[in-house]
């Protein structure tokens, strides 16, 4: 493995897009690993693509490469964009929120070193790592999802609706996402489960969640979506 691509889906994220770039450029990789950051703005209507251009402007020895939607698609769009776009050889999706910690990309890393791994989860319910208290009802949601969409695949995942994906780019790239919105994470999961002698991993990692207020999107209506899409995606390719 010689390079890492770290996929930033980015919607009016003005006051946390720098500082997300700079945490990912703090970063060492394990094993001189290489990094890719592929950014790709989804039609954002604050300043945040003049807060990229201006940091691409800081640091143009940083390999950054940024992607504009012509009209706002949905996350699921802009991570699908983001992966055809990537050039490394594992992919992993990083918010622009400050809710995950790049720091913690070598621990998702150490199962492809270790056994080969084809994708790993970093999931925010196991390990030692701090995890943000917030809304009880989220997590109880995040597990019923998770349990259903277990059912489904016959995989023993604890967290499947985790940011944090480390996948083969060779495979990502092969999988045909259709899913705009958040209903992109159990559609992925589907398919990845279909393939045959894939080896998939999940590591502990932290998680610093935020409020609605602080800028949390997803609600709702996503939850039923991704209902949805566990039953739709376990029959459907």
């Amino acid at each position: 493995m010689k390079k890492l691509s770290i996929l930033i889906p980015a919607y009016n994220e003005e006051n946390t897009i720098q500082i997300i770039l700079d945490k990912v450029q703090e970063v060492e990789l394990v094993n001189n690993i290489q990094k890719e950051i592929v950014i790709v703005n989804d039609c954002s209507k604050d300043k945040t693509v003049q807060k990229i251009e201006e940091y691409m402007e800081r640091n143009p020895n940083m390999d950054i490469r940024f992607f504009s939607q012509d009209r706002n698609q949905g996350k699921g769009a802009a991570i699908n964009r983001a992966i055809q776009e990537a050039t490394g050889d594992y992919i992993i999706v990083q918010d622009a929120d400050l809710e995950y910690d790049p720091h913690e990309y070598n621990l998702l890393l150490k199962p492809v070193f270790m056994d080969n791994a084809d994708v790993v989860y970093g999931s925010r319910f196991v390990g030692a790592q701090p995890h943000r208290i917030l809304f009880f009802w989220h997590s109880i949601g995040n597990k019923f999802l998770t349990r259903l969409s277990n059912m489904m695949t016959n995989l023993n995942l604890t967290d499947m609706e985790t940011c944090y994906k480390l996948i083969r780019t060779s495979i990502a790239q092969n999988i045909k996402i259709k899913e705009n919105r958040f209903g992109i994470e159990p559609e992925i999961t589907a398919k990845l489960a279909r393939i045959k002698k894939i080896r998939i991993y999940e590591v502990g990692i932290s998680y610093y969640g935020r409020t609605y207020e602080e800028g949390k999107k997803i609600g709702w209506k996503d939850g039923f979506r991704a209902i949805y899409c566990i039953f739709k995606y376990r029959f459907s390719k």
